[in-house]
């Protein structure tokens, strides 16, 4: 007689939920149509626990391998322990005397979300807080795009979990899902859009400017009077199909030009007060780890958080202006901060 196959990790997992809810052995046995000696075999192995573990000598670091890992972790940031001591010809080291030896002179870090500022771009960044430090912001239109995903940005999804409670299993995907672009722009107290770009458009510069006629122009500028056109100064980043030579022509076709232009100076998204409004609204769409099956319903929380942003919240983030200018005169030209 042959010997029967070894219990199924599909089976492991309903002998645990029959022995949750109070079933014996023997009648997980029946229900599983297995032996009765292999389940109660399972039973027996899953409550002994794990084997004490045997500490092994470890091995020694000389004075002089430890300064080759110093030097070694200076020179590959975010590397990981194992490629700090392979690099150094150092072998035979378990991963737990690495990382201890690493804790002494390293510490476990995300890369940094944004890009280190250089000379130019400090030196940028200053002569444009000063040529707009008297600048009545009010009359700032800053606009931008946000991307939104099914499943919001990663390590969004944790808080406080009951005790004996589990957390929730997030949703799974073969592939991203995709997302959503949304365009938006806020003036003083009010939000421009949200806009949604359409699924499949990349935005080079003539569907950037299509996107604006269709949307901006038709729906919002045309509506405006003569006052609010000549004293609005439009603000958009330096986007490859915001700063072309195209984009450009077609926003002074509109009356969008020179002055009425805003400069932007290079690596400064921490200046733009519609960052923070998409901040609140993905605080507020993602919250609780909420995920999404469709790109029609994440767009549709979209609209529904930003239609609860009040104008009072708005107008502290543009009249936050006055405050990053001087905020980055103050750090002749770094980052804020925000």
């Amino acid at each position: 007689m042959g010997q029967k196959k070894d219990l199924t990790g599909s089976e492991k997992s309903k002998i645990v939920r029959y022995l949750a809810e109070g079933c014996s052995s023997l009648k997980i046995a029946k229900l599983l149509k297995r032996d009765h000696r292999t389940i109660k075999r399972f039973i027996q192995n899953s409550q002994q626990g794990r084997k004490k573990r045997v500490e092994k000598p470890r091995r020694k670091i000389t004075a002089h391998e430890l300064r080759k890992v110093k030097r070694a972790a200076a020179k590959m940031p975010l590397a990981t322990s194992l490629a700090i001591f392979q690099s150094c010809n150092i072998t035979g080291v378990p991963k737990s005397t690495r990382c201890a030896i690493l804790r002494d002179m390293a510490k476990v870090r995300k890369a940094e979300r944004r890009p280190p500022l250089n000379k130019t771009h400090k030196l940028k960044r200053q002569d444009w807080a000063k040529k707009y430090l008297k600048t009545d912001f009010s009359k700032v239109l800053w606009t931008d795009e946000m991307r939104v995903s099914l499943d919001g940005p990663d390590g969004w999804a944790h808080g406080w979990i009951g005790k004996g409670q589990r957390a929730p299993v997030p949703l799974r995907r073969q592939q991203g899902g995709g997302g959503v672009l949304v365009w938006a722009g806020i003036i003083k107290d009010e939000l421009v859009g949200p806009f949604r770009v359409e699924d499949g458009v990349k935005l080079n510069s003539q569907s950037y400017c299509q996107f604006l006629e269709d949307t901006f122009v038709k729906q919002c500028y045309r509506k405006k009077s003569a006052s609010f056109k000549k004293n609005m100064i439009f603000m958009q980043d330096n986007a490859p199909s915001h700063a072309s030579k195209y984009s450009t022509a077609w926003l002074a076709r509109k009356g969008i030009k020179e002055e009425k232009l805003m400069t932007w100076p290079p690596c400064s998204p921490d200046l733009n007060p519609i960052e923070n409004l998409w901040s609140i609204i993905k605080c507020e769409i993602y919250k609780e780890g909420k995920q999404y099956t469709s790109l029609n319903s994440v767009w549709e929380a979209v609209v529904a958080a930003a239609r609860n942003v009040d104008g009072e919240q708005i107008k502290t983030l543009t009249e936050s202006m006055d405050g990053r200018l001087l905020s980055v005169l103050a750090k002749k030209g770094g980052y804020i901060g925000r």
